[in-house]
């Protein structure tokens, strides 16, 4: 030691804090932070980015590290539940494989900050067993209530069937003390043996004992429950989570289901099953209720959870297993800002967090019924329905030899088997997937067709509220007297039909037939739902007319006869599923009918009965259609045989558009296995006022696919008017 050197005490160790923040960020920022913090990953912190105070969450931290000029130090540290390992590694997975930036994933993990705010507090009183003055019989009754479980004033004197007055004299003598309480407290816990046990048929019973097999051998096992429409999918897969919740008392059990329409049905089941309601997760609940409902999945207390797909990104605490019900709909594809499929998503949340996964269907996904039959899934079959029921009798209506009357939809022999099925007291069914009175809005005079600004998407005529609605963009204006092309007046024709028109046609065919129109413009909340359900389930309605959201889980005792309006729909356009689709779809409604103890009957009205989805319709042979999607697609190399990615280019301008077109297709990498085509103006060229192009990408299936499309985009400078989304397996082509 050289004596007469200055001393200096050495500058405090801190950590060095990688935070993620829920914005567009390719990665964590690095950050200091005292160690006596001794911040966690997963952590809930504030810290400055640019002139900013944002939230964001710990994703790694170096301890006891020596101070850095460089870095900004974390403001503060918010008292919230940790983000779970598992949410965080499933965050990063995602970002890679749909090529986005975590800091978005992260954003459909916590929406806001307001989903960190502590449970809401409220005053409540507590007997303290001191008393002075006369005990009265109204004030013994408030102490007794006081002392087994502290309540409101305003409870205890409804309880106590007292006046206000009464307890505020025993709060003011200190008979009644009292403390800080959380106004929501845990959800009521599920109990596996608590609720109505339904009798399980022998075949179900043998799909219940596979699945609840699974479940005890813990860890990641998928099983594909694979049953015909009205076999008691749903009462076999309750059992699985019966099993979950029996033998892991911490255990969380998530339910996906396709649309926010069946969540009211299948909610009730599960409340009787459970005795307990399940945590509700999609975007019609309140916002009270969703900060409830974030927290105490966080907290690892909502253990049964049933949601639309957004509800997989929820932070659960201990994820030990995933049901998805419908696993073939398209509503689990999302197309809007992050694009990812759920379905997909599930397995591999599954799969990082040790959990098993239940894919129930009437009409498996080609991609998972090939799972299954390769072994990479068990497969669980329910062949007949349950009880009585029968499946329903298919007959396709060609319409080149049986067509409608001039002006109208619906064909002869189906209008025929309508009166028929009304004459014995039973209902009818109508399908028809097209709101609205027309999808087109044609002038007679010049032949001007109706079309959103700044966008290539028909307007739809909605005749009973007489305005135009573009179901893409949300434009609506009011049906025009005259042509704004041409100025003639009253020279609009409405071409092709909607539901509302189909609706027009039966009253006038059956003017004494209580009717009504099931579609997202006809019923817009869960209560407008329930009450459409139970009044087609009680006989109060005859005909119901509807869109694919009648096709969904829903049992009418009295429904014998399905007619489908327009088979083809689902066949036009360049779609790589459109023919599985269309035969998904058309089952599913089909199914509908004959489900108790009435045979049924469906009437598919189409131009193409050769088709291949058609014939099997008729034939009830899903199996020999699905073989046969099957080899065209390994003959093609598509999905599940190979991989598809899309690029899809927005541009303010045609010309901005092709350029960065141009600058991608120069920086196109060299693969091996990949093939890409295009670029291509999208089948809806402009949406917004934004010009669209699209490349599709087709990889071999061990092709890192996200890795090749990541490398192409990434050193592509564009301007920044310009929006490049990347979609792998792509949905939607338009």
């Amino acid at each position: 030691m050289n004596a007469g050197l200055p001393m200096f005490d050495a500058p405090p160790a801190v950590d060095r804090v990688g935070v993620l923040f829920p914005l567009r960020l390719p990665e964590p920022f690095d950050y200091q932070a005292p160690s006596a913090w001794s911040l966690e990953p997963g952590a809930h912190v504030l810290a400055p980015l640019g002139t900013r105070r944002i939230h964001g969450v710990v994703w790694r931290v170096e301890r006891d590290c020596p101070a850095a000029g460089n870095l900004k130090a974390i403001e503060a540290s918010v008292d919230a539940p940790l983000l779970p390992e598992t949410s965080r590694r499933f965050i990063d997975w995602t970002a890679r494989y749909v090529c986005t930036p975590p800091g978005l994933i992260l954003k459909m993990v916590v929406r806001n900050e307001r989903m960190l705010e502590p449970a809401p507090l409220r005053t409540v009183y507590r007997a303290t067993g001191v008393m002075s003055g006369r005990l009265t019989p109204a004030r013994a009754a408030i102490l007794a209530i006081a002392a087994s479980e502290p309540a409101s004033a305003a409870d205890l004197a409804r309880q106590a069937q007292v006046s206000g007055a009464v307890v505020k004299g025993l709060i003011d003598t200190g008979a009644l003390a009292p403390e800080q309480s959380a106004e929501e407290g845990p959800f009521p816990a599920p109990l596996p043996e608590g609720g109505e046990l339904r009798a399980l048929s022998a075949l179900q019973e043998e799909a219940a004992e596979m699945l609840r097999a699974m479940v005890r051998r813990g860890g990641f096992e998928v099983a594909l429950l694979d049953g015909v429409t009205g076999s008691g999918k749903t009462e076999v897969y309750l059992e699985a989570a019966a099993e979950m919740l029996r033998r892991d008392a911490h255990a969380q059990v998530l339910v996906l289901l396709p649309e926010i329409a069946l969540t009211q049905a299948v909610l009730a089941r599960f409340e009787a099953r459970f005795a307990a309601r399940p945590v509700e997760w999609h975007s019609a609940i309140p916002d009270k209720a969703r900060k409830r409902a974030w927290r105490e999945v966080a907290l690892g207390r909502a253990r049964l959870v049933l949601g639309a797909r957004s509800a997989l990104f929820l932070p659960y605490a201990n994820l030990k297993l995933i049901i998805i019900d419908e696993e073939h709909d398209g509503s689990y594809k999302q197309d809007d800002g992050v694009s990812y499929q759920a379905r997909d998503l599930a397995v591999a949340r599954a799969k990082l967090s040790g959990a098993g996964v239940v894919l129930a269907s009437a009409t498996p996904s080609l991609e998972t019924l090939v799972n299954a039959q390769t072994g990479r899934y068990a497969h669980i079959k329910l062949l007949a329905r349950h009880g009585a029921a029968v499946l329903p009798q298919v007959e396709l209506i060609d319409l080149k030899l049986d067509p409608p009357e001039k002006g109208r939809w619906l064909s002869p022999k189906l209008t025929q088997a309508m009166a028929e099925a009304l004459a014995r007291g039973e209902q009818a069914l109508l399908y028809m997937n097209r709101r609205g009175y027309a999808p087109l809005t044609l002038c007679r005079a010049c032949g001007h067709r109706m079309k959103a600004p700044d966008t290539d998407s028909w307007l739809v005529e909605h005749k009973f509220s007489g305005r135009l609605v573009c179901h893409l963009t949300g434009f609506s204006m009011a049906k025009p007297k005259a042509c704004p092309e041409c100025l003639a007046p009253d020279s609009f024709v409405s071409i092709g039909p909607g539901v509302e028109r189909v609706e027009e046609e039966t009253r006038e065919m059956f003017p004494q037939a209580r009717i009504s129109v099931f579609s997202s413009d006809t019923v817009q909340s869960g209560a407008e739902v329930r009450a459409l359900v139970e009044s087609m389930a009680a006989g109060a309605i005859d005909i119901l007319i509807g869109t694919q959201i009648v096709a969904k889980g829903h049992n009418f005792p009295l429904l014998t006869l399905v007619g489908v309006v327009d088979a083809d729909l689902g066949l036009k356009g360049g779609d790589l599923r459109a023919g599985e689709r269309t035969y998904q779809l058309l089952s599913q409604v089909a199914g509908r009918a004959g489900r108790a103890d009435r045979p049924g009957r469906a009437l598919i009205q189409t131009y193409a009965p050769e088709h291949d989805a058609m014939l099997a319709l008729a034939a009830g042979d899903r199996d020999a259609f699905l073989a046969s999607e099957a080899f065209a697609r390994e003959a093609a190399g598509m999905p599940p045989y190979g991989r598809l990615a899309a690029l899809i280019v927005q541009a303010p301008s045609q010309s901005l558009a092709d350029f960065a077109c141009a600058a991608l297709g120069a920086a196109l990498p060299n693969a091996e296995g990949v093939e890409v085509w295009g670029p291509a103006p999208a089948p809806l060229t402009i949406v917004r006022g934004q010009h669209r192009r699209r490349f599709l990408a087709r990889a071999n299936r061990g092709v890192d696919l996200s890795s090749f499309m990541a490398a192409w985009v990434r050193p592509v400078k564009l301007s920044s008017a310009v929006r490049v989304q990347i979609d792998i397996d792509p949905y939607s082509f338009l």
